[in-house]
Order: structure tokens, then sequence, then C-alpha cells
């Protein structure tokens, strides 16, 4: 193994077509050469309003999405945060360690704060040094980032080197990004500058891994795009936003180079390349759809898988922050 690695996903509604290129296809492959823990993080989703129900029933659904994507109980720590304590606990000693200015930085929280700062939680403000906590209680040597969350992992770093530095030397390590650059960033079907997102209020905007054949069909049909052919080079892409995101998505899914893709498409307008790309979209979509839905039918099965990746979990963690416990100077 070359390391371990550790990532998560907020349980907050249906799982999509970037979550799978972005992230979880990547995870899978992750697994044949890594110690991979993989955490839905509740606790984070909680730093926006939401309903207990959807927590709870958000939860399972993202489970079920890895699940089917792929990811192995069995090979993986597959656990949902709040039922790991020390996550909270490490936070918590993180929001000692880190400096005011670091987070004033962050510009995830300006982001989603918006011009309404003084009404956000202060749990979306301290977010990143949960985070940071997520990654070190496991002494992760490797997170899986996009390009949107490469802030986060250097804020990690810093918190492991401050507390490195005020207590041992090299006990935490500094995790390394593994960045994917294929289809890193799926962008939304309506508009190529935007990034494929479950808020868009558009379902449209988005395919969906529980979406039917039919919707799948319908909403790359419908994906904007515009009148001129498809190019025979990738340069020629570059202002060409739309036709750019959909080039990347049939790549990622074929798993070909985008040269490849164009070599084949090449000089064809959108009425031919769609449905070819809607096709290949359900070839790869619908066995996890089926899977997924499947899973869905026992909910008691996803608790039971949870409880177990919790447990392995916790004796990971644990062992760390009995040493952190002891290092801080607190009497146990």
């Amino acid at each position: 193994m070359k390391g371990r690695i550790f990532s998560g996903v907020q349980p907050t509604g249906n799982l999509h077509l970037g979550n799978y290129l972005g992230a979880i296809k990547n995870w899978v492959e992750l697994q044949k050469e890594f110690e991979c823990i993989y955490c839905v993080v509740d606790l984070h989703a909680i730093t926006i309003p939401r309903t207990p129900k959807e927590i709870h029933e958000d939860t399972l659904e993202v489970t079920a999405g890895l699940i089917a994507s792929g990811i192995d109980p069995s090979k993986s720590v597959l656990f949902n945060q709040s039922q790991v304590p020390h996550h909270s606990e490490l936070a918590w000693i993180f929001n000692c360690t880190a400096k005011l200015g670091w987070l004033n930085r962050m510009t995830q929280f300006k982001e989603k704060a918006g011009k309404n700062r003084e009404n956000a939680s202060v749990g979306l403000y301290v977010y990143p040094t949960l985070m940071a906590a997520d990654i070190l209680a496991y002494k992760a040597t490797h997170v899986p980032v996009g390009q949107d969350q490469k802030q986060h992992l250097e804020l990690t770093r810093d918190i492991a080197s401050a507390f490195n530095s005020s207590y041992v030397e090299e006990f935490f390590p500094l995790p390394e990004p593994q960045i994917f650059d294929t289809a890193s960033r799926v962008m939304s079907l309506r508009d190529g500058l935007s990034k494929m997102s479950k808020s868009d209020a558009s379902d449209y905007s988005r395919i969906n891994l529980r979406d039917s054949i039919d919707e799948i069909s319908l909403k790359f049909k419908k994906a904007k795009s515009d009148p001129n052919p498809l190019p025979y080079s990738v340069k020629e892409l570059e202002d060409r936003h739309e036709a750019k995101n959909l080039v990347g998505i049939y790549s990622a899914l074929s798993k070909k180079t985008e040269t490849e893709v164009l070599n084949e498409f090449g000089g064809k307008g959108f009425g031919a390349f769609k449905p070819a790309l809607a096709d290949l979209a359900v070839s790869v979509l619908e066995p996890i759809n089926h899977d997924l839905n499947k899973l869905l039918e026992d909910k008691g099965y996803l608790i039971d898988i949870l409880n177990k990746g919790s447990q392995k979990a916790a004796k990971v963690s644990g062992a760390v922050l009995s040493e952190v416990r002891n290092l801080v100077g607190f009497v146990r």
C-alpha cells in the first residue's frame, strides 16, 4: 500500500454525475493501491439548516450510492462522521491551534455565507478545522481533492505543522493532495461556466445517479451546446465552454482522451454527438442506478455497514486521539 487515503462526501441530496466523475470513480480506483477511509460527513452537513429527516435519509442514500459505485466496505472503511466523536474532539484542539487569520482567508466561507455573513453559523466558519480533524485523526497521508478544495488541504497542512511544532515534530503527517485532472470539474449542462451542483434550481443542469434511462437521455438532449460542429483539436474547444464540458464528460465515461473523442466525432454536430453521449452515460450509470435503488430497499443493511465502519474508524482515530491527549497534557 502506498499510504492512507481519507476523503468525505456530504449527505446533501442526490449524488450526481459530477460527484461520480470528479471524486467517487477515482475513490474506487484508489482502493487498489491505498488503505482507504471514506466518510459520509454528516457533521459538516448541519453547518447549514437541514431537517433531521433530510440528514438521516440523505446519509443512507449517499452510502448506497458509494457502494453501488464500487466502494467496497470489506476493503475500505466506510462510515458516517457523527458516530466517531474523535473528529469533534480533535476539531476543538485544532480550533485552539489554528489562527484567526488563516480562517479569515478561507474563500469557501465567504462564498457560502454571502452578504449575510453575520447570520452564518459558527460551524460554517470553523468548518475547515473540522475537515483538518477528519483527515488527521487517521494520520492520512493522501487526500483526493478537486482544485476548489486545495485551500482546505493547505490549511490542514498548516494546522498539522503548527501542532507538530508545539508538541512533537512529525507527529502528524503533512497529507499530500491526490488531484485527478480528467473531469475533475464537471460543469452544469445548462451553463458551461458553472460547476454541476445539487443546489442548482434546474434539475436539467445535472445527471443524478438515480435518474432513469429516459431522464438521462432527455437531459443530454436538452444540454446547452452551440450551433457549430465539434472541432478536430482540443485547443479549438477552449472558448466553447458547453462543448468542452460535454466532450470532457464523454472522455471520462469512455476512459478515452479528449483528443481520441475528437478524432471520432470531429466535424460532426451535436445532433450526432449528444445521443452517443447519452448512450454511453446510460451504459455506465444504469448498473449503478440499479444497485443504488436495490440497496435503498434494505436500509437496515446500510445502517449495519455504517455501524461496522464506524467501529473500524474509531479504533484508528481513538489510538491517535489517545496520543494527542497525552501530548496536550490532559489528565486521564
